[in-house]
């Protein structure tokens, strides 16, 4: 059974730094599609990153240079470091697999975390001004 256990959120002021985890069961990270995803108040869920099994990646406009998602395969988590932190990042960030897939379709970062099949529960990270 695929599971995913979300970690590292918090509160930290604008121009800090978080790093999240996600614990994966079920399956390996290694050679599978993954990616993170966020949902502020009020608003639509958006795709942040996603990451091939030959550890491509892809991000949205806004984290790209900011944030970036790697997996630790002896640990069997997927990461999120995220860097230079603005108000806008503040949302709950959940991480996905589809292990269907070792490359993750293109779409999949714009079309939403449902496509991944499995997603976890979630980590809130809020940044203040």
């Amino acid at each position: 059974q695929v599971q995913l256990v979300e970690s590292g959120g918090g509160s930290v002021q604008a121009g800090g730094s978080l790093r999240l985890s996600c614990a994966a069961s079920g399956f390996s990270v290694e050679a599978r599609c993954m990616g993170w995803f966020r949902q502020a108040p009020g608003k639509d869920e958006e795709g942040v990153a996603i990451i091939d099994y030959d550890a491509e990646t892809d991000y949205i406009e806004s984290v790209q240079g900011r944030f970036i998602v790697s997996r630790d395969n002896a640990r069997n988590t997927l990461d999120l470091q995220m860097n230079s932190l603005k108000p806008e990042d503040t949302a709950m960030y959940y991480c996905a697999a589809d292990v269907r897939y070792a490359t993750c379709p293109r779409r999949y970062l714009r079309s939403g975390s449902w496509e991944f099949k499995n997603r976890g529960q979630g980590t809130q990270v809020t940044v203040s001004a």
